[in-house]
């Protein structure tokens, strides 16, 4: 099999796989618990705060476990809209984020009263950084931004955002970092809340973690115990939020290599679909290396999908989170692109474990579904 979309998830590294397996059978005990092998438990799971937090350089009381990214959002951006709505009830977020930031803007705005701008994107699927500045207001208490689209791959201009937040002391800035994380170098310096998830970094789902600066305070989601300095109530995931540590390690390992293997492997992927009739590179400009998206001109992406997925080839239309719709997906829209574009575009996720022949082969394969519609119009 060829899986071509490391963007919705990754494979199980083996080595978090096995640790994750004998915390499982050694350490089942309540991190909570008050003899010695919930002290046990609660000592493993502090340990791997503070070694995320060394690797992010952050303290340890900035890291907050969560069960994924999409909660490490919800739970950043509803804590700081519901803390801080006495300043102020204005958002500034994209009009092309993930899912559970859109949403859960959409939800403040329906539900709580907030007023949330939506700023534009360019065909690159890049902000504006004058349109950000023209949008902040003296009652804006967040921005809330992307890092990398999970789309598009389009990088967001983060250090001109933090430069231009300087000026705005009281602004909180959130970074939805899901997809950089593992795939560019992060720096948390002028950010107050960020999110991640470790199954895209070949670690285990269910498991999230949330950044967020000890001179940011958040109303929690979930009321109950102290767990996540009160701010996550439940029985912890001890075994899952203790493997995360070396999940993240095994990510960072060799990272320049690593960056420069994927960066050199998906600039072959384009110039070989660019030998391809019909077939137009969406996006542009500064982009991830990790995604590509295409557009097979006057061709459904679904009956090219599943025409690969015959052939043992996985790639994507869209968000896994957002896949099961039938809509033409809400981030293309926003491109400002040809609906015909729109329409059929498709996406492609690399990693450090995809190999040339596997992109030879798709390209060989899509040529092949290509030709075959073709014959049968």
């Amino acid at each position: 099999m060829v899986y071509l979309d490391y963007a919705a998830t990754t494979p199980y590294n083996k080595d978090v796989l096995k640790t994750y397996t004998q915390l499982l059978e050694k350490y089942f005990y309540n991190a909570d618990s008050i003899y010695s092998q919930g002290i046990e438990v609660n000592r493993l799971l502090e340990k791997s705060r503070g070694l995320l937090a060394k690797m992010l350089d952050v303290d340890e009381e900035e890291m907050i476990f969560t069960s994924c990214g999409s909660e490490a959002n919800n739970m950043a951006i509803k804590g700081i809209a519901f803390q801080y709505q006495n300043r102020g009830k204005h958002i500034i977020t994209t009009s092309i984020e993930h899912s559970s930031v859109y949403e859960t803007c959409k939800e403040l705005e329906e539900v709580f009263g907030f007023e949330v701008t939506y700023l534009p994107v360019d065909h690159t699927g890049h902000i504006q950084i004058d349109d950000l500045k023209k949008s902040l207001r003296n009652d804006t208490i967040l921005v809330s931004v992307m890092c990398i689209n999970n789309e598009v791959g389009s990088i967001q201009p983060i250090e001109e955002i933090k430069n231009v937040l300087k000026d705005h002391p009281l602004v909180k800035f959130h970074v939805d970092m899901v997809q950089a994380l593992g795939k560019i170098k992060i720096d948390l310096k002028g950010i107050d809340c960020a999110s991640f998830s470790a199954h895209k970094i070949n670690g285990l789902k269910g498991s999230g973690l949330l950044f967020k600066r000890k001179s940011t305070t958040l109303v929690p989601l979930i009321n109950g115990g102290q767990q996540e300095f009160g701010l996550r109530g439940g029985t912890s995931n001890a075994c899952t939020y203790i493997v995360l540590a070396k999940t993240l390690r095994l990510a960072l390992e060799n990272f320049d290599q690593k960056e420069k293997y994927v960066s050199k492997l998906s600039k072959y992927l384009i110039k070989e679909l660019q030998t391809i009739p019909d077939v137009i590179i969406n996006a542009g400009g500064k982009v991830s290396s990790h995604i590509v998206n295409f557009s097979c001109i006057g061709y459904k992406p679904e009956v090219i999908l599943h025409a690969l997925e015959e052939k043992d080839i996985l790639i994507s239309t869209r968000s896994a989170c957002s896949s099961k719709t039938s809509d033409v997906s809400r981030v293309m829209q926003q491109l400002h692109l040809p609906d015909e574009v729109a329409k059929s575009a498709l996406r492609v996720s690399i990693s450090d474990l995809t190999k040339e022949e596997e992109i030879d082969k798709f390209i060989y394969c899509l040529k092949e579904v290509l030709d075959s519609i073709k014959k049968q119009r």
